[in-house]
């Protein structure tokens, strides 16, 4: 139940609901912003992550099949 103090004392203006929207929107967008940042930053790493996998694959998979070639002379 609410409190007579908090209750609206009059009838609720469009400026009164943009002001309470904007009062709630402000922690959001922030949230938003920060989530964004945590999105880029594990872009980067996985970007890393899968080129340096790229990388020692292709190294192993080198070595793997590597031929050797022994010249004699006769």
């Amino acid at each position: 139940m609410t409190s007579p103090a908090s209750a609206p004392q009059g009838r609720v203006t469009r400026a009164d609901i943009e002001a309470k929207f904007r009062e709630i929107q402000a922690p959001v967008d922030t949230g938003v912003e920060s989530g964004r940042e945590i999105g880029k930053v594990v872009a980067v790493v996985g970007a890393v992550v899968v080129v340096g996998f790229a990388y020692l694959m292709g190294r192993r998979h080198g070595r793997k099949k590597r031929t050797i070639v022994e010249i004699k002379r006769v």
